[in-house]
């Protein structure tokens, strides 16, 4: 049975929303959530506050610095690369102050084979030399190529050539594990021939930018492989990923592998909507709004405490405005 997302409350919580403390929550509700065009005076004032505002100044300070230091992980969360998808999240563009350092940083690390470039140390434990390094992986490149798509680059002939070479890499059960050919025998901790589920998340992402790879066989077979783990995998582990509790926790910023960053992925592909495990993956989210329909954090990244997606105790506006923007799209 298809889920229906009218709440009684909606035309409350976008009048919520709407008058928020926080100008990226004010900003992305008029556009997304209420259809104001972007250059509204309404939608623009609470753009130039965004813009202008002290924690969103710090956050373009920390993602200029990119990459700063080599990840060792890829769910660190203090890391510039994720202060850049937070900033693309909130919708700014190469043309604002301070942006187009960070695409150039980007663009100027692009690999032979197409793939975007991080400076990464991988451990000899894991096929590593533990030396930093300009080289990518599956768990990471995806996410460039997302940044670069969401700043409208689509047309870039380098963000053409890796968008290609990551549909290149995947197979008939979704993205596995894989690296640069430099890196030889690295692998994460799972089977060489399964999916590896944050792989493919990420990768989706990137293929839910490009409407013209919506109905690709690289993004079905990424679909079926998200879907199925929600849908037949509760109890089962790919490079230890499950859908267990920590799984359904809400958490932002969008780094690892959880219930809302799967939403907010899969809810971009329109032919979903109809697809019952695409919907029951919707009432879980929909089954942690409070009793007023606001949404609040039920894991957070301690580097991001402070921000209101990152306090487990009250309701947050950002959190909020990320569910609702992902249901009226299961709606429309």
């Amino acid at each position: 049975m298809r889920l229906t997302w009218k709440y009684k409350k909606m035309n409350d919580l976008i009048e919520w929303l709407s008058i928020s403390a926080e100008p990226w929550t004010r900003y992305r509700t008029l556009v997304d959530l209420t259809g104001l065009p972007d250059d509204a005076p309404a939608a623009q004032l609470a753009r130039q506050e965004m813009l202008a505002h002290p924690q969103v100044q710090a956050l373009i300070d920390n993602a200029s610095n990119w990459p700063s230091y080599a990840l060792t992980r890829h769910n660190d969360a203090r890391h510039p690369m994720y202060a850049v998808t937070v900033l693309v999240d909130f919708g700014l563009l190469p043309g604002d102050s301070g942006m187009s350092k960070i695409v150039d940083n980007i663009l100027s690390h692009q690999s032979p084979e197409g793939a975007f470039q991080s400076l990464v140390n991988i451990a000899p434990a894991f096929g590593g030399t533990g030396q930093d390094a300009w080289t990518w992986l599956n768990c990471d490149a995806p996410t460039l190529l997302s940044i670069l798509l969401c700043m409208g680059l689509a047309s870039d002939e380098r963000v053409q050539r890796a968008a290609a070479h990551l549909v290149s890499l995947v197979n008939e059960n979704g993205w596995r594990c894989a690296a640069a050919p430099e890196l030889g025998k690295f692998h994460g901790p799972g089977r060489r021939l399964d999916p590896c589920p944050v792989a493919n998340l990420y990768a989706l992402k990137a293929l839910s930018l490009l409407p013209e790879l919506h109905d690709s066989p690289a993004a079905q077979a990424g679909i079926d492989m998200l879907l199925g783990h929600w849908d037949g995998g509760r109890g089962a582990k790919y490079y230890l990923f499950g859908v267990g509790s920590d799984y359904r926790k809400l958490k932002y910023p969008f780094i690892w592998y959880d219930l809302m960053h799967v939403a907010e992925t899969l809810s971009r592909f329109p032919r979903l909507r109809q697809d019952a495990r695409f919907q029951d993956l919707l009432a879980a989210l929909a089954a942690q709004a409070g009793p007023d329909g606001r949404y609040t954090a039920g894991s957070m990244y301690q580097a991001w405490k402070g921000w209101s997606f990152a306090d487990k105790k009250n309701p947050s506006p950002w959190l909020t405005y990320l569910a609702l923007r992902i249901q009226q799209r299961a709606e429309e």
